[in-house]
């Protein structure tokens, strides 16, 4: 029996983020490649997937950041490799991926690690620690500022380094596809069942995702009448931060916006969700190291804000860098709230013409940039560089095979 090509996924958790998202996804496109997938993880509520995507589970300690515990995963990994015939292995996180670069130099097999976060450096420890996503065969960098980042931090050569941007499902994420059913549901989710204008803000609850800005600025505009009857919906999971979501409530109340700003929490169906929306927000105040918020909002023809930091310059095409009738949205300052609260007065006052051209271009911007087809493709060429393996050409006709079946 022919050998598959064997690719070993390592990730902490598969409960939510872009992270987990694309082992997943790169999961479905290794065995669609016609490779065998095994993902390490500790589980979580998207584990699920990987099976059903093809792929097979090793349920490991795989955050731990305990010494005794990552030695044992290294002998875990170890094992796997030779009773698996793992031909390479994929690390997706920093902590499993000290245990994981051990397991793939004594066992002789290529390392890579995708870069998914700017990753604070605060002291030398600090930047040992993160330095071992730069210590691959191949690093991927999930956005061009990233690359830079990796680049200026540890002197990775360019050649080392391969601009993979994190993909939109193109049929999940498909303004056609949202049934006027799914779209009343959402609304009676939300509590926005009166024609309200959304301003959406999807993105886990954490202070350096800039809530805290969003809801002063809704603030400025309340106060000074530009609000009109739009409400905001901050739609994401607390993951433990329950003081921080208790001190944005309280920044609500305070503000005299209860009612105006919602806390909905963690949210399925976002497709629904962003076809409801009049203007997506992105405001984070660290850099994004890409921020796929964007790129799901322009896939769906939603019109985004995001601050002018990390990789969202790459993502939202904005004034006056675009041509007025290209742009797909606008870039703010980060942290300076009545910038936010100018951007947001422009975009809820936008003619409904504007706006759907503005739409437009934003989902063809994705469609052309940011699909999750070409990221499929681009890392299965990477595993083929390093394994001498047809993954890529092989995940293009069982791809076109697959959507001509079902008429897509």
């Amino acid at each position: 029996m022919q050998h598959r090509p064997t690719i070993l996924q390592i990730i902490p958790r598969l409960d939510t983020g872009g992270a987990e998202l694309s082992a997943i996804e790169i999961t479905d496109a290794i065995v669609r490649g016609g490779g065998r997938a095994i993902v390490a993880t500790e589980g979580g509520r998207m584990a699920d997937r990987i099976t059903a995507a093809g792929g097979e589970l090793l349920i490991m300690a795989a955050g731990t950041k305990n010494p005794a515990r990552m030695a044992t995963n290294v002998r875990r990994l170890r094992l796997a490799v030779r009773t698996e015939a793992v031909d390479l292995i994929h690390a997706r996180s920093r902590a499993p991926a000290w245990s994981a670069l051990a397991a793939a130099r004594l066992e002789g097999k290529p390392f890579v690690t995708t870069y998914h976060g700017a990753y604070a450096e605060k002291g030398p420890f600090k930047r040992l620690y993160n330095s071992v996503m730069a210590r691959s065969d191949i690093v991927i960098a999930n956005s061009h500022y990233t690359s830079r980042l990796i680049q200026s931090r540890y002197g990775t050569p360019v050649r080392k380094i391969r601009v993979i941007h994190r993909g939109v499902d193109e049929a999940q994420f498909d303004p056609a596809k949202v049934t006027p059913a799914r779209m009343d549901a959402m609304r009676q989710r939300v509590g926005a069942v009166n024609g309200e204008k959304i301003i959406l803000q999807a993105a886990r609850l954490t202070g350096w995702k800039g809530q805290g800005v969003l809801i002063e600025s809704t603030g400025m505009l309340s106060k000074d009448g530009r609000l009109g009857s739009a409400i905001v919906i901050l739609a994401g999971d607390a993951q433990g931060r329950d003081d921080h979501a208790a001190g944005l409530r309280s920044k609500i109340s305070a503000l005299g916006l209860d009612g105006k700003v919602r806390l909905v929490g963690h949210v399925d169906d976002i497709p629904a969700l962003l076809s409801i929306a009049h203007v997506a927000v992105v405001a984070s105040t660290e850099p994004e190291a890409f921020g796929r918020s964007v790129t799901e909002a322009g896939a769906m023809g939603c019109p985004a804000i995001a601050t002018d930091i990390g990789a969202p310059p790459e993502t939202v095409l904005a004034g006056p860098r675009a041509h007025p009738d290209r742009r797909t949205g606008w870039l703010v300052a980060p942290s300076d709230a009545a910038a936010l609260a100018d951007c947001l007065h422009e975009a809820l006052c936008l003619p409904a013409a504007q706006r759907t051209l503005m739409g437009a271009s934003a989902r063809a911007h994705v469609l052309k940039h940011f699909s999750l087809t070409a990221m499929k493709a681009a890392t299965m060429l990477v595993y083929d560089e390093l394994l001498g393996t047809r993954l890529a050409p092989a995940l293009a006709i069982n791809t076109l095979v697959s959507e001509t079946s079902t008429g897509a």
